[in-house]
């Protein structure tokens, strides 16, 4: 999969999903087998002991705390990218040009990583942005979970407007982007080992 093989109209549709409501989810953003190679890679990587426990806060502030975060995380790196990882960046690239280009987000870069959460783990309700640190502009996750159920659980809970929620099953090859600034949101747990590509695009400091 290159750059060039994303449907105009699904980029179109996610650009107007963030313009119009501020997030937006699309099923099947990647193929099957680009999911399957990212979780193969994924899980190799974490059973050679690459993954580290993730952390909360930042600065002198951050640390481990399992109760708020249950998650195992290993950071990608666009400058070497594993070959299973190239499509990834590839459709990145072709979503920070889509949106900068009809929503003039000003988006810079991408920083992200693969985020593995064991079975009975979660992640508590949380917002992406700083509040001393506005360069996180829209927050992405890929799903990379094969044959998953409703109940399995791990669904991801948006607080929108209003006092909704939205929850969306994490299906592989599903993307949900949204506002960092503007929708606090939690991972609830699942009965089994959940995977995902997470992280965000910035702008300019």
């Amino acid at each position: 999969m290159s750059a060039a093989t994303l449907d105009a109209f699904v980029l179109a549709r996610l650009c107007d999903g963030i313009a119009d409501d501020g997030y937006a989810v699309v099923h099947n953003f990647l193929p099957a087998p680009v999911v399957a190679a990212l979780a193969l890679e994924a899980r190799r990587r974490d059973a050679a002991g690459e993954f580290c426990a993730a952390r909360v806060d930042r600065g002198a502030r951050r640390s481990q705390r399992s109760d708020i975060r249950g998650d195992r995380i290993l950071w990608l790196d666009e400058r070497s990218p594993a070959s299973a990882e190239v499509p990834l960046w590839q459709a990145i690239e072709a979503l920070r040009a889509a949106l900068n280009q009809t929503l003039y987000l000003g988006l810079f870069s991408f920083e992200g990583h693969y985020a593995l959460y064991p079975p009975g783990t979660s992640y508590g309700r949380h917002r992406d942005q700083f509040s001393d640190d506005d360069a996180r502009r829209l927050s992405c996750v890929w799903y990379l979970n094969d044959g998953w159920l409703p109940e399995h659980g791990g669904a991801l809970r948006l607080y929108v407007a209003d006092g909704d929620v939205h929850e969306l099953l994490p299906l592989g090859g599903t993307l949900a982007c949204f506002l960092a600034d503007r929708f606090e949101h939690e991972v609830l747990s699942a009965s089994r080992e959940r995977l995902a590509v997470t992280g965000g695009f910035r702008r300019r400091e």
